[in-house]
């Protein structure tokens, strides 16, 4: 009786501890899944959470082809120089699953193992059924079976390079790769060193605004799908009866979009991190037809399309290759939407791109990334890259010098609406920034000393200033090559601004170090920044 007692006791016991356990998981959990990377929408603004803290990234992306355990060492070198917090880096199709159904995460596991020994968070790019238009990086078992995965057909009957999206094969072999890849990220990534994955690359077809295979105009014959109908406010119809002349390519920026949808849902299923598609643009100024550019993929015009079909996209991201001021700004406003995060996940690596990363910060960008930056020899001349040497690396590693110190805190005024930034516009030599009472004046080039002078502008035009608000008469202020200085809004007031102290710090983390104070020649007409990194904190007041 007693033993029969000891064990009923024992028994409680084990069920109590199992419970407690069982609470204790579900609460580990919790804290797992709040701390996962994730983005988050307030007031119309978006922040990258990372660690449960809004986060900036300071990316670069890696050439195509050096994410390969022996060409990481010529990458690391530049890492460091860059002083990056996060690396883009490309996962192959053809190189995680080699043979179908047979999976290799061991280039994964060395891209983990060495982001962590270097202190970086990864970006993961999926090189799938679409790398910049094309299907190069599947693996042999799709190459060869055109008959199940074909190309996509053009108007004349003749294949293009480019997938159809319409190959139930190929999107049901997508989906389950993609899937198994963020099924292992997630066992083995627990500390969260990627922060995000990039889902395809550049997709959509050069040389044919759609498919017109046989399968895609018995699709093209049929109804528009309601989903989209209401997301466009249209009436049911055919493609060619609902949208005329922009049937062909919203057509197919429907199947691209919900191909990829597809395969992205799959994966946050199994992991949700925060996810993204990059888009080759279109000239934003003058767009030409759409047979003129990589159709189908999310440029501009067809966003509100890509949004109703891949809802589990979180955002969709511009490529941006453009150096003059006029086209580059025009592809952030297009994408700095109500409805879409604003990152730039690929843009020039040559000198004359870097300004630009205050421009993206000033459309609340939650990361900026310029393109091929490692030593591995290779570049790409005709999209605005350049050979990486110490020069190219420059410019780029100033912007990161500055901001990395304070990325969290700058991140966190973005995120609270409090920050603006602007680039060096080579047409204009000053711009201005309205913080209500106060108005911030930027102006470019040399002399910058002299009362009532206007700096000239930089010749090439590299500025590019941030100045984020702490309270009615505080502000955090850091520029390269240009003077900010600031002046009351009211001008009826008849009043002139006084510096009543400029300091110079930095940050660790949240709390600010302070260095100096500036005064006499350093606030006599204006904060003159030049190429070192210097950061301020400014307390104003009129008299």
């Amino acid at each position: 009786m007693k033993r029969s007692r000891f064990f009923s006791i024992a028994s409680l016991l084990l069920i109590f501890s199992a419970a407690s356990f069982g609470t204790l998981e579900l609460r580990a959990q919790s804290r797992t899944n709040q701390s996962l990377p994730r983005i988050v929408q307030k007031d119309g603004r978006y922040a990258l959470f990372v660690d449960g803290a809004p986060f900036l990234m300071l990316g670069a992306q890696v050439n195509n082809s050096s994410a390969w355990p022996e060409m990481l060492p010529k990458v690391w070198p530049t890492v460091e120089k860059l002083h990056l917090n996060t690396l883009e880096v490309p996962i192959y199709w053809e190189q995680f699953e080699p043979q179908q159904g047979h999976f290799d995460p061991s280039v994964l596991h060395t891209l983990l193992d060495q982001a962590r020994q270097h202190h970086v968070h990864l970006v993961l790019l999926w090189f799938g059924t679409w790398k910049n238009g094309s299907g190069h990086y599947t693996p042999p078992f799709i190459k060869l079976d055109e008959a199940r995965v074909p190309h996509v057909v053009n108007a004349e009957g003749h294949k293009v390079d480019s997938l159809s999206p319409h190959s139930q094969v190929g999107l049901d072999a997508d989906r389950a790769a993609f899937t198994e890849l963020m099924r292992d990220l997630k066992a083995a990534d627990p500390q969260h060193t990627v922060i995000m994955v990039q889902v395809e690359n550049e997709s959509g077809t050069y040389g044919s605004v759609r498919d017109f295979s046989p399968q895609a105009q018995k699709l093209f014959a049929g109804q528009v799908p309601a989903v989209l109908l209401k997301a466009m406010q249209k009436q049911p119809g055919t493609w060619q009866q609902v949208f005329g002349d922009n049937a062909d390519e919203f057509f197919h920026a429907w199947s691209i979009a919900h191909y990829i949808g597809e395969v992205a849902a799959a994966g946050k299923a199994v992991y949700p991190l925060p996810m993204y598609v990059n888009a080759a643009l279109r000239d934003p100024l003058h767009p030409g037809k759409a047979n003129t550019y990589e159709s189908g993929g999310p440029t501009d015009n067809v966003i509100p399309i890509w949004k109703a079909a891949a809802p589990a996209i979180d955002l969709l991201a511009p490529d941006i290759y453009l150096p003059d001021y006029a086209r580059y700004t025009k592809v952030l406003d297009l994408y700095h939407r109500a409805d879409n995060p604003m990152l730039v996940p690929e843009t020039g690596n040559s000198p004359e791109y870097a300004r630009y990363f205050f421009a993206a910060l000033g459309h609340q960008a939650i990361g900026f990334s310029p393109f091929g930056m490692d030593t591995t020899g290779y570049v790409n001349a005709p999209i605005g890259a350049a050979r990486i040497d110490e020069d190219a690396l420059a410019p780029f590693a100033l912007n990161y010098s500055i901001f990395g110190p304070m990325d969290g805190v700058i991140a966190r005024l973005n995120f609270e609406g409090k920050l603006q930034a602007v680039s060096e516009d080579p047409a204009v030599h000053t711009q201005t920034l309205d913080f209500g009472k106060w108005k911030a004046v930027i102006s470019y080039g040399l002399p910058q000393f002299g009362n009532g002078k206007v700096p000239p502008g930089n010749t090439p035009p590299d500025g590019g200033a941030m100045v984020a608000q702490f309270g009615p008469d505080e502000f955090l202020v850091t520029a390269v090559h240009a003077r900010v200085d600031f002046e009351v809004a009211d001008k009826s007031l008849a009043k002139q601004r006084q510096f009543v102290k400029v300091e110079e710090g930095n940050y660790e983390g949240n709390n600010w170090h302070f260095t100096r104070i500036w005064n006499g020649d350093q606030t006599d007409y204006g904060l003159n920044f030049t190429s070192a990194p210097q950061v301020l904190r400014v307390s104003l007041a009129t008299y």
